[in-house]
């Protein structure tokens, strides 16, 4: 543990952000697993309504950096690949 008062400060700061970031990257992760649910349940109107959200919260990690956004490009093509090919 740090004994300057700055440094404390950081550390506190740091551990509150991790907190955040852990949080947010959760709900993500629960999202893409309520869509893949839906997809695998063949419902149609609550897997739209479920990718609108996951889009929402993969975008959202992205800009905030918590995921690279290739990786959010990546789960967004992978959940619209499972999105049209439950509606064909």
């Amino acid at each position: 543990m740090p004994n300057i008062k700055s440094a404390i400060k950081r550390v506190k700061k740091g551990e509150a952000n991790r907190q955040h970031n852990v949080q947010f990257k959760s709900a993500m992760r629960t999202a893409i697993k309520t869509f893949n649910a839906k997809v695998d349940d063949k419902d149609v109107e609550g897997a739209k309504a479920a990718f609108l959200v996951a889009q929402k919260k993969v975008d959202k990690a992205a800009t905030k950096g918590l995921i690279h956004k290739n990786k959010a490009a990546h789960e967004k093509s992978r959940l619209s690949k499972k999105l049209n090919g439950l509606n064909a």
